[in-house]
């Protein structure tokens, strides 16, 4: 009796010692068991670290990129703002170095390589500004140089440019009272020299055929009822013939209107603009082959503004030249916007000379036939 309720009693034990291992079984497999294709379950892969981290920066990276490279879509209806972007575009490059530090130090894999975006668009925009391309050969050296109407000292700055080695020299923002100082000083150097109003060109060669050029500084019915003479006192634009060695050489001379910079109204630039394409329109209708523009043009080149000329005439300073060649302002120049422009002849070589007593540095270039 005793034995077989022993043995009763072990086969329950046994029994129940089973369901506790399946229910332990079971337990074990339900808690590890997770639904696939959910992030953090077993049976899915996980993300790398490197590749989750730094989407805010990887964002604003794609974002530098569309704005280099869609710049020309920009819209001026508000403000300008296409051309004020297009104005200060190089210096979106600066963003590269710092996104570059922030992709590095949260050691982002998107980062890095959304960064290539803006990287190549800049490259591809002015890449080739960072190499010098200017060669020994040349025929002709030409200057341009906006003195500023307010320059303290304009015998100094006369001397200078007359020793700059210029073969031809534009001068801009010739102010009446100041005049004088450059004729004398300049008179040396160089023999032959015409003013229309407030530009001027100086040379070594004969100049012939001058006349003012319209860059539409002051448009509408009120500036045309106005006298010829009265006008001319403040006349922006002319051009002339310099007869060289080579051949003739037609040789515009403008200085643009000034553009402002509002918080509110964004950039103010219609009188440039509109002067922009008038002298587009009279370098166009040149009949002469080889032509060289030389001036203070308010704006930089890859405005949209300018495009009348640019697609017309070649800049020196990118085909010839060596970095950006900033003009302005003087002391620390951020953008250029004193120009030379060919057409009909091969930039050399260009550069930008020391600053003067103006608040615009001298722009050169050598070019030959």
């Amino acid at each position: 009796m005793a034995t077989q309720l022993d043995r009763a009693n072990a086969a329950d034990a046994a029994v129940g010692e089973a369901r506790t291992k399946d229910a332990a079984d079971t337990s074990g497999k339900s808690s590890t068991s997770r639904t696939p294709g959910i992030p953090g379950t077993p049976g899915t892969p996980r993300a790398s670290g490197s590749w989750r981290r730094g989407r805010v920066l990887a964002t604003a990276a794609l974002l530098l990129g569309l704005l280099l490279l869609l710049h020309a879509s920009i819209p001026n209806r508000i403000g300008n703002l296409g051309s004020l972007v297009e104005t200060f575009l190089p210096w979106c490059g600066l963003f590269v170095p710092l996104l570059l530090a922030g992709a590095l130090l949260r050691r982002s894999a998107t980062a890095l390589i959304a960064l290539l975006l803006p990287v190549v668009a800049w490259l591809n925009l002015f890449g080739g500004l960072l190499t010098d391309k200017s060669h020994p050969d040349g025929d002709l050296t030409v200057a341009s140089h906006n003195v500023g109407a307010d320059n303290p000292d304009p015998v100094g700055t006369a001397r200078a440019l007359a020793r700059s080695g210029a073969d031809v020299l534009a001068l801009e923002e010739l102010a009446a009272r100041a005049r004088g100082t450059y004729e004398k000083e300049l008179a040396t150097a160089y023999p032959h020299h015409a003013v229309q109003g407030t530009v001027g060109l100086w040379s070594r060669f004969p100049l012939s055929d001058t006349r003012p050029v319209d860059v539409k500084m002051d448009a509408g019915p009120l500036g045309d009822a106005k006298p010829a003479a009265v006008k001319m006192a403040y006349n922006r634009g002319m051009r002339t013939t310099v007869t060289t060695d080579h051949g003739p050489l037609a040789v515009y001379v403008a200085h643009l209107g000034s553009v402002r910079v509002n918080p509110r109204a964004g950039l103010s630039s219609g009188q440039r603009d509109a002067g922009a394409q008038s002298l587009g329109q009279a370098v166009a209708a040149e009949e002469n082959g080889r032509v060289v523009l030389l001036g203070d043009l308010n704006g930089a080149l890859d405005d949209r503004a300018y495009a009348g000329l640019t697609s017309r005439m070649e800049s020196a300073q990118e085909a010839a030249g060596a970095g950006f060649g900033f003009s302005w302002p003087a002391t620390l120049p951020v953008v250029r916007i004193d120009q030379i422009l060919v057409r009909g002849v091969k930039p050399e070589s260009a550069w930008v000379l020391p600053a003067t007593g103006s608040d615009h540095r001298p722009v050169a270039a050598r070019i030959s036939w």
